[in-house]
């Protein structure tokens, strides 16, 4: 699980921003959204320009360089704050695993230069290496032969060159550095319908239609439409080679893109990426409900809420969401003025069940305590 993220010197992020997604509250309901310590489900707000999108890219600029996952570079562009006095953006990863902490700690002052990496494994550092000056260490058993056999004018991630051609000794150390390395490479980000990007989890192209049509969900994605209103007999079929979602009428049969609403169309990729997030580690979806009603909103986050293992978190401006109904004080963050706090911790009062997030959100309760 990843417990804690800060970046720095990142896009609009100039002072540095620490998103901390350990649970320090004790609710006795929603209980379950809460596993190992750490928040599971979340969902962050902010005015338009605050952030959010940035904060999505700023968790995923990990995947950028040690994975070969899809990558969104060129929302990279114009990388550093236009008004921060370093040279290099800095971010801090701080992961739990089965009671073991990992650390990882970089700089760079593009997407793809990295000048300073760092990683720790229950504090002890474990993998080092500096750009500049082209020097450092690896000494995770196994790896240790590799210090000398990486040349210096590589850029290639040391952490990721140690991963992919060392075999590490079989001890508890290593195996805490490649669940580490798992959880990357399982990490997924997605836009809406109107960017239809994507990073991080695979490195296929696949099309929406292809994708729940090869996986056997067509008719769970019918059943699914049906539950939130939308009405279709669909069948999966090939058409010039490629798979299709086709809806049949009594006098035609047409391709399901070519008659669905904007709305209709964003459920789809919603659920394409829906069907494979059980197999994720981490989940980050902006402005997921930019064409929902406010009661589609709602089970769409309940569906989220149902899976396990996997911490999701969205983005939106709907605040019919914020109801310890569907999760909990802890769990809904604010962003503003280069902070990230969740409204648990944005006032003295103890939130308690019965307790109206939303009217508080409006009336401003939540504008005080901590900066905000």
């Amino acid at each position: 699980m990843l417990k804690k993220f800060s970046v720095e010197n990142f896009k609009g992020f100039g002072e540095k921003l620490v998103f901390d997604i350990a649970s320090h509250n004790n609710y006795n309901f929603n209980s379950n959204i809460i596993e190992k310590g750490c928040v599971t489900k979340g969902i962050v707000y902010g005015i338009n320009s605050c952030g959010k999108s940035n904060l999505g890219l700023a968790i995923f600029d990990i995947i950028t360089h040690l994975t070969e996952k899809a990558k969104l570079l060129r929302s990279y562009d114009l990388y550093l704050n236009m008004s921060g006095r370093k040279s290099f953006a800095e971010f801090e990863y701080i992961f739990g695993f089965d009671g073991h902490e990992v650390i990882y700690r970089y700089k760079k002052n593009k997407v793809d230069t990295l000048q300073e990496e760092r990683l720790f494994i229950d504090e002890r550092e474990v993998i080092y290496y500096d750009y500049t000056r082209r020097e450092g260490f690896t000494v995770l058993e196994g790896a240790a032969t590799l210090n000398a056999t990486i040349k210096n004018e590589s850029p290639i991630s040391r952490v990721k060159y140690v991963n992919s051609n060392s075999i590490l000794e079989d001890n508890i150390e290593n195996k805490v550095f490649k669940k580490f390395i798992d959880f990357v490479e399982h990490m997924l980000l997605f836009y809406s319908l109107d960017s239809r990007g994507y990073e991080g989890f695979t490195d296929g192209s696949k099309s929406v239609s292809e994708g729940i049509v090869e996986s056997g969900k067509v008719d769970e994605f019918q059943e699914f439409l049906k539950e939130n209103g939308i009405i279709y007999n669909l069948y999966g079929c090939e058409v010039d080679g490629r798979k299709r979602i086709y809806c049949h009428f009594e006098n035609q049969d047409v391709d399901f893109f070519k008659i669905a609403s904007t709305g209709t169309r964003s459920l789809a990729l919603f659920f394409y990426w829906y069907i494979q997030m059980q197999s994720a580690s981490f989940v980050f979806i902006d402005e997921f409900d930019a064409f929902y009603h406010f009661e589609l909103s709602e089970n769409v986050e309940k569906m989220l809420r149902e899976i396990k293992h996997v911490q999701i978190f969205t983005t939106t401006h709907n605040t019919d969401l914020m109801s310890n109904d569907l999760l909990r004080p802890d769990c809904y963050y604010i962003l503003k003025d280069n902070k990230i706090k969740a409204i648990s911790d944005l006032t003295e009062k103890e939130l308690r069940f019965a307790h109206n997030l939303q009217k508080m959100y409006k009336a401003g309760a939540f504008n005080g305590k901590q900066g905000l």
